[in-house]
């Protein structure tokens, strides 16, 4: 005979709630709501709620777009394509950087849905792909307090 298995007795309510999680909520939460188990429950019921509301693929994908952004040169590359549609050599020669790396960091914006690409020939061109990208850059802007 192995070991002892430990199993884990999770006991769940008709809806489909972790009773002793919610119970636990509840404990946490009336030290909050002055010792009141009623406004205890209803607001450990309001957080249950609005956790389960959120999508943890779609907050995977908002990081990845936040996190591209979160980069300088990324940001200042944006900053360029702002003013409109750039052949990566003119990003290149404006930024002052080597033609691979800049391209490295086109591949992440683009990835992230930041950027569209438009192939001339051999030549690809760059633009902002959502007026949103620039609605982000300006929150950022009042954010940071400039």
């Amino acid at each position: 005979m192995g070991a002892p298995v430990a199993i884990e007795l999770i006991i769940v309510d008709n809806m489909g709630t972790n009773v002793e999680f919610q119970r636990r909520c509840v404990k946490r939460l009336e030290g909050l709501a002055g010792g009141d188990e009623r406004k205890a429950k209803r607001a450990a019921q309001k957080l249950h709620s609005i956790v389960e509301g959120i999508n943890e693929e779609g907050l995977k994908a908002e990081a990845g777009v936040l996190k591209a952004m979160s980069d300088p040169y990324r940001l200042t590359i944006l900053k360029l394509l702002k003013e409109g549609e750039r052949c990566v050599c003119e990003i290149t020669t404006a930024l002052d950087r080597p033609q691979s790396s800049t391209s490295h960091h086109l591949s992440i914006l683009k990835s992230a849905g930041l950027i569209k690409e438009r192939r001339v020939g051999k030549w690809s061109h760059y633009r902002i792909s959502e007026g949103a990208v620039i609605d982000i850059m300006k929150l950022a802007e009042i954010l940071a307090g400039k």
